[in-house]
């Protein structure tokens, strides 16, 4: 299972702030694909190429190695207080 966070716009537009998911997903990108199929305004908040991810609050790459239990953070790359 993994806790994926989400920040900023991203939160705003989903209207969520945090799930938790089960799945075999491999990197961080196979989940941001998985759950921009959710709909149309996760589509557009997970966007490739727009977005910045944690993982286990460290900053990595999109094709970063994920496992369960991981925490994942999704955010746009300019976040605000």
């Amino acid at each position: 299972m993994f806790n994926v966070l989400f920040f900023a716009q991203t939160r705003e537009l989903i209207g969520v702030d945090e799930i938790q998911i089960e799945g075999d997903f491999a990197t961080a990108e196979a989940l941001r694909e998985h759950l921009s199929q959710k709909g149309e305004k996760w589509a557009l908040a997970l966007e490739k190429g727009k977005l910045l991810v944690a993982i286990n609050q460290t900053l990595m790459p999109l094709e970063s190695l994920i496992k369960s239990g991981d925490e994942i953070a999704f955010f746009p790359p300019v976040t605000g207080g």
